[in-house]
Formats: C-alpha cells, sequence, structure tokens
C-alpha cells in the first residue's frame, strides 16, 4: 500500500511538471510563449554549418543542444532559428540544405552518449521541424546528398547506412544487414555525377559501392591499418579525385579509391581531422580542421600551413562560394571564426551566438547592471565574464586562471571578486586572477558531549558515561586545491566546500584554516562524501555533504551535526530564510525545518523534484528554487508556503534578481533573462488544488 501510495504521489508530480514545462498552467496566450532569451557570453561550442545554394550569405549553424542558428549576413551575426523537438541534448553534426528546393532542410543527429538520435526535416527554411520515422533512434554522424539526383540522401550511423530516394520520406540501409565491417559510419559521400557510388568512412577504415548499396568494396590500400575515416570529399570537377582524413592522417586517391597515399606535412599531433573542404574555385586549394587548429594547402596537398593556433579544434569549414577568401571555422570553445583573407587570419564571430555552460552567476554588489558568468568546459576560451551594461556586450575577464573552470562566484563585502573553479579558490585583483588558497592552520574539532545512558539496577536509575567518539585527526593541508563544490562570501567570514573537506576565512581571504570539518557521518570521509551546499545567515552557517548536514552558530569555529531530513538521499543544496528557518533541496525534493533541523518536513505540493539550486532572494522576498528536472523557476512565499513560477525554456542551474528582473545560468545556452514585461503565475496547495 505504501509502495503504491508512492508510485501515484510520483505519477502526480510527473503529471503536474509536464503541465507546467508545457504550459498548461498557463494562459492560452502564453502556451507557446517563446524560451527566456539568451544575452550571453557569445561563443562556446559550434559543430555543423549549412548554406543556401541560391543565397550562400544565409547560413545555417548546429550545435551540441538541439538548437540551429541562422546567419543573413554570411556569418557575421547569428540568430536562434529553431530548437528541434524531443530531447535538449541533441548534437546536430549534419546539415544539408536540399539544392533544388533551399526552403527544404535536412539535419542529422545524435545524443552524446550515443543511445539515440535521427533525422529531421524542415519545410520552412528551418522554422519547423518534423522527424523522418524511417531514422528514429539512429545515432546519425554523417549526412550527404546527392549532386546530380537532389531526392537522394545517404546518411552514416552506428548500424550502417542507410538511404532516401523521395527526399527524406522513407528510408532504407543500404550495407549489409549485421556487418562487422560496414557499421559504425562517421563520413559518407556522394559521386558528384553517379548517385550509385556512395563512400563511407567508419571507425574502421573506408569502403565503397558503385551498386547504390547492393556490394561494398574496402578501399583501404594504401591506408594505415584500422584508421578512424571521420571525412571524405570528391573532387566535383574529377571524381577520381578523393580526399580522405583519419585518425592516422589525411590520404589522397587519384584513381576512384583504388589507392590511397598519405599526404605529408602535418605534424602527427594534429592528425585527428574532423573536417576536409575544397574551394569551390580552386580545386588545389584544400582546407583540413584538425583538433589542433586549421591547415591549409594549395597545391593539392604535397604542402600544408597551419594558418590557426593549435588552440582551435575545428568542427567544419565553410567557404563563401561567390568570395573564397570569406571563410568560416566552427569550433568547440570560441563559436565561430572568421577570415577574409583566405584563412591566413582569423577574427571571433559570436554575435548572438551563445552556447556557454554557465555554471555560476553572480550579480555585482556594488554597480547595478554588471553581472559575472562563470563558465565551464570552454578551458582558455572559458573562466569568467563581465558584462556591464547587462549582458549587451560581455569581456572576458580569465587572466590567471589558466583555463579553469569556474563552478562558483562570489563577492566580498567590499567588492572583492572570488572564483570557485576547478583547482582552488582565486581572487581577482590588479587584472588578474591569483590563488588564494594557502592554508595557515586548522582550526580543532572540538569533541561531542558524552553521551548518557540510563538503566534500572535493583530498583534505581543509574546513569553511565558512554565513551567519547572523537574526531579522527585531520590531514595536514597546506593549499586549496581540488573542485570547489561551493563558495559563501559573508562579510568578512568566507567559506569554501572542496572534496578535502571545508575551509574557512575570517580575515577576507588573508589566510586560510582547514579543512574545518571532516566525517560528516561517522566512518564516512570528506573525500567520499563531500559538502556540496553551504548557507550562511549572520553567525549561523550551514554545510551540506551528500550524507550529512553540520551547522555552526559562531560563524564557522565550532560545529554539530544535525538530523538529516528523511526520505531525503541527497542534498543538493541549502538555503536559510530570514526567519532562521532551513531549506534543503535533493533529488526527493524539497525539506523545511523552523526549528535548527531537529525535525523537517516536506514540502509535498510543490511539482517538482531533483531540486539543483535555492537562494533567499531579498528583492523577492522568497526563497527561488530551480530543478535539474524541468524548466520552471519557482519562487516561494516562506510564510504560506505558495509560490509564483516562470517557465524559462531552458534547465537553468541558478537564478539572480537584478532590477525587476531574473536572470539565469543556463545549462548549455549561457546567461538567459526574463523579458519585459513578463508576470508570474501562482501555485500552492490552494491553487494546485483548484486547478
Amino acid at each position: 500500500m505504501i509502495e503504491d501510495m508512492k508510485v501515484k504521489r510520483l505519477h502526480c508530480i510527473g503529471l503536474l511538471l509536464a503541465a507546467l514545462t508545457t504550459g498548461l498552467f498557463a494562459p492560452a496566450a502564453r502556451a507557446d510563449a517563446a524560451p527566456w532569451p539568451s544575452i550571453g557570453p557569445d561563443g562556446g561550442d559550434a559543430r555543423r554549418f549549412a548554406f543556401d545554394p541560391r543565397d550562400p550569405g544565409r547560413i545555417y549553424l548546429g550545435t551540441t543542444d538541439s538548437w540551429i542558428y541562422v546567419s543573413t549576413d554570411g556569418g557575421s551575426s547569428w540568430a536562434r532559428l529553431a530548437r528541434l523537438p524531443g530531447r535538449e541534448n541533441l548534437v546536430i553534426d549534419s546539415l544539408v540544405v536540399d539544392r533544388s528546393d533551399p526552403r527544404t532542410l535536412y539535419a542529422g543527429v545524435y545524443v552524446a552518449d550515443q543511445t539515440g538520435g535521427g533525422i529531421f526535416v524542415s519545410h520552412d527554411r528551418g522554422q519547423a521541424w518534423s522527424e523522418a520515422p524511417g531514422m528514429r533512434g539512429q545515432p546519425v554522424f554523417a549526412l550527404a546528398q546527392a549532386p546530380s539526383r537532389p531526392a537522394v540522401l545517404v546518411a552514416g550511423t552506428l548500424n550502417g547506412v542507410y538511404e532516401t530516394v523521395d527526399q527524406g520520406q522513407h528510408w532504407r540501409a543500404i550495407s549489409p544487414p549485421g556487418s562487422k565491417e560496414v557499421h559504425e559510419v562517421q563520413s559518407v559521400a556522394i559521386d558528384p555525377f553517379d548517385p550509385q557510388t556512395i563512400y563511407a568512412g567508419t571507425w574502421h577504415l573506408p569502403w565503397k559501392t558503385t551498386d547504390g548499396g547492393a556490394n561494398w568494396k574496402s578501399i583501404s590500400t594504401g591506408l594505415i591499418d584500422d584508421s578512424d575515416v571521420f571525412s571524405i570529399i570528391v573532387d566535383r570537377s574529377r571524381p577520381s579525385v578523393l580526399f580522405a582524413s583519419a585518425c592516422s592522417g589525411i590520404y589522397r586517391t587519384d584513381d576512384y579509391a583504388g589507392t590511397f597515399r598519405k599526404i605529408q606535412g602535418i605534424p602527427s599531433t594534429a592528425r585527428r581531422t574532423r573536417v576536409l573542404m575544397m574551394d569551390p574555385a580552386d580545386r588545389n586549394t584544400v582546407y583540413a580542421g584538425t583538433t589542433e587548429g586549421l591547415y591549409k594547402t594549395v597545391d593539392g596537398g604535397d604542402n600544408w600551413t597551419r594558418t590557426t593556433g593549435p588552440d582551435v579544434i575545428v568542427n567544419d569549414v565553410y567557404v563563401d562560394p561567390r568570395n573564397p577568401k570569406h571563410i568560416l571555422l566552427a569550433t568547440d570553445r570560441s563559436g565561430v571564426l572568421a577570415s577574409e583573407d583566405a584563412g591566413a587570419g582569423f577574427i571571433a564571430s559570436n554575435t548572438g551566438f551563445s552556447q556557454r555552460q554557465v555554471a555560476a552567476l553572480l550579480p555585482d554588489v556594488k554597480t547595478p547592471g554588471t553581472l559575472y558568468a562563470g563558465v565551464v568546459n570552454d578551458k582558455i576560451y572559458g573562466g569568467v565574464f563581465i558584462t556591464t551594461d547587462f549582458g549587451r556586450t560581455w569581456k572576458q575577464q580569465s587572466d590567471g586562471l589558466a583555463g579553469r573552470d569556474v563552478f562558483e562566484l562570489a563577492q566580498g563585502a567590499d567588492g572583492t571578486l572570488l572564483a570557485g573553479t576547478s583547482d582552488g579558490v582565486y581572487r581577482w585583483a590588479d587584472g588578474a586572477w591569483t590563488e588564494d588558497d594557502t592554508v595557515t592552520g586548522r582550526l580543532p574539532m572540538p569533541a561531542p558531549p558524552k553521551p548518557k545512558k540510563t538503566s534500572i539496577v535493583r530498583g534505581k536509575r543509574i546513569t553511565h558515561r558512554e565513551p567519547i567518539r572523537r574526531e579522527p585527526k585531520l590531514p595536514v593541508v597546506k593549499a586549496i586545491h581540488g573542485r570547489v563544490t561551493a563558495l559563501v562570501a559573508d562579510g568578512a567570514t568566507w567559506y569554501a566546500a572542496t572534496a578535502l573537506g571545508m575551509f574557512r576565512s575570517a580575515d577576507d581571504g588573508a589566510t586560510w584554516e582547514g579543512p574545518i570539518l571532516g566525517e560528516p557521518l561517522p566512518g564516512v570521509s570528506a573525500a567520499t562524501s563531500p559538502y556540496t551546499a553551504i548557507a550562511v545567515a549572520g553567525d549561523t552557517a550551514f554545510a551540506a555533504s551528500r550524507q550529512g548536514i553540520m551547522t555552526s552558530s559562531n560563524q564557522g569555529v565550532i560545529w554539530q551535526p544535525i538530523v538529516y531530513p528523511s526520505g531525503l538521499t541527497a542534498v543538493n543544496a541549502l538555503a536559510v530564510t530570514p526567519d532562521g528557518a532551513i531549506w534543503a533541496g535533493g533529488r526527493e525534493g524539497l525539506f523545511i525545518s523552523s526549528n535548527h533541523g531537529a525535525t523537517w518536513n516536506p514540502l509535498k505540493q510543490l511539482p517538482v523534484v531533483d531540486i539543483s539550486s535555492l537562494a533567499w532572494d531579498d528583492a523577492l522576498h522568497r526563497v527561488i528554487l530551480t530543478s535539474w528536472q524541468s524548466t520552471v523557476i519557482f519562487a516561494i512565499d516562506p510564510g504560506d508556503k505558495t509560490w509564483k513560477w516562470w517557465n524559462t525554456g531552458w534547465t537553468v542551474r541558478s537564478v539572480a534578481s537584478v532590477g525587476d528582473r531574473l536572470v539565469a545560468a543556463s545549462q548549455f545556452s549561457g546567461v538567459v533573462v526574463q523579458p519585459p514585461p513578463e508576470t508570474s503565475h501562482a501555485g500552492g496547495a490552494a491553487q494546485t488544488a483548484q486547478r
């Protein structure tokens, strides 16, 4: 019976969550409201280009989170066009604009873990998309259209090669069923004059068919054995000439892939060439986009020159057919790079394009309109970004971080900016970040009070003193290293949580002491159950790990455990309201204690679980909450537990108030902002019952 009740409750929560995220609870006029707009920082991961053959200045760009962008000015600026339906994590690694009907577009996609994917088709220049039923669930890594017969397209998937002869309406496998060779297809190419001749590059050498897939032949002569073939291109004027890129280098053939010869000139460290692109005006000019920059040859591959730095990871190359000196690169981390001199030099061209993974968001405490964003997974192109005009422009402020990810941001009372990184705490000073993590000492761990036990002996009550369990000796730490999981600056007292435990500074970061907390529970080390959340209100501080919650009433000098919320398996977020109540959120939902952790009560009416962030918002006088399973932000009244809510359209990590608007850190699309004059919707126990 209890298990049935739990299932029914989870089912109801799921229905409420679906209603919230699809706009069912919103007025009809707002049912199809667009996601909150992204305001940057510009840049991030760009995957694949495609352009309108009748208007080459109209360029489409695929991303890693289901979004397609469009540029109408040759890549100078970008705008979000559409998000492919179904999932938020589709990698759009293949884009094709139909040569016979540029209103028709095809997108081949896969999920990052390669468990799903498919092909999507649009007939209105990318505004609306539908999934091709015959390819549903297929991870698609490559897609090509036959130059001589536009109705024919070929797709490369994990399972093999597929073909459509009716512009994507129906698909069939043309590689041998269950083949142990023609599968895990990374690249495809079609002969410019014969649509029956198809090339397929797999994770283990290339293959060729000249009869539309009835028979396949290995074309590995001259290639190093077991080469992953990332890209194949065919000379459109001389189809006997092909170039193929593999993990073992770049190869050329002049006899329809009868024999390949390895092209020299590209160092082995850059041999993972993700894309090859031939200049449409000069077949001897070929660009090779590698994991260590862009290479170029002007003599058919005999000699190569790198034209970018080695830190540029190139996913795709666009060469303007009207002006081959105009080159665009789609890159990891640095977004779109543009050249107007045939690749001799590049500059960022990311206006309107934001695919940043923002892990931390901080409004400046002293300057309205100034925001800081901490970015992960972008190495030297990431770190910290600052805007002083509410997102109209951003500037990278990462000198000294050396490519470290930034997971936390905090600001001292005097305006000092702190960054919690993948390797310690950093302070912004004199135009650069410097390590702020020298540990000068350790605070003593107080012994827990001696427990008492009573028993009746010969009719008399006897009190026994139990042995005292002392904390184990803490390791000597000279510096705060490792990923910072929480960072709070409260007056002169700062707190940092890491895999080594909790650290504390009582002098604005001049010196740190720690680890000040060791075991969250007896026998459980901080390394295996790190502290993940900190909440501070005046002298009182709380620190939560995966398996315990500790509290201090004297600014972190002495800590004691409190009761862990029953029913919560892990605490992801903590907040303290002005009335002293503690709010804890995790996978099973939201729990509240009004008696300093002695007892906890779940907020059962809340229609979301898997809480990702909690924060007290002074402007709204409410607790702001986000969930990993919803695109809805909740602002909960601590008194009557009713809430306001906004559907952002994004999965967001955290939220903050800036003036009369909310801003949020999205998982893949930078900082998103509440559009004016958007209003909230009401919710709570009474409102939910009425609906």
